[in-house]
């Protein structure tokens, strides 16, 4: 998804294109080897990689309960963590069943922001789970801050990333 800065979306869904599906590892590489990568996207642009029937928005059955574990990253270093983001989702190295929704990249002017969607904002060590497994699958420093923002509360401020919790 890309807007021109600026500007806003009247209709977030109709915004989307969808690019492709796949069910096997063989199928992503075969995609995900034609995509541009994050570092070549313009600023305001959106990757969405979310399973079978999950639509990548609040508003749907398996995410309105849940919520999203949320990084900010300097510019120039979306696409390796991405790219690593994406290798751990497909390869199941969260195991925390089919907790995870999708993962979601946001190209923005002064920095990117990397996010990991889960139905249940509720499950504390589940959340947990995620929060850690991201935080040693992308290499993060120990310092490095996480956000956690509930869907619903999304929904209530019509925002994605301001007024989260922040765990440091």
């Amino acid at each position: 998804m890309h807007r021109p800065p600026g500007s806003k979306i009247v209709n977030y869904e109709s915004a989307m294109k969808k690019i492709a599906t796949f069910g096997s590892v063989e199928d992503f590489w075969a995609v995900y080897s034609h995509l541009r990568r994050p570092h070549e996207l313009p600023n305001v642009s959106d990757y969405h990689m979310f399973r079978q029937g999950v639509r990548p928005v609040w508003e749907d059955a398996a995410n309105i309960n849940g919520g999203k574990w949320i990084v900010r990253l300097k510019k120039g270093l979306a696409s390796r963590y991405w790219e690593n983001l994406i290798m751990a989702v497909i390869g199941d190295q969260f195991d925390v069943g089919s907790e995870i929704c999708g993962i979601v990249l946001s190209i923005r002017g002064a920095e990117d922001i990397l996010s990991i969607w889960n139905q249940s904002s509720q499950g504390g060590r589940t959340n947990l789970k995620i929060r850690d497994t991201m935080k040693r699958v992308l290499s993060l420093p120990a310092d490095t801050i996480m956000e956690y923002k509930t869907h619903n509360d999304a929904l209530k401020d019509n925002s994605s990333f301001r007024n989260t919790d922040v765990f440091r």
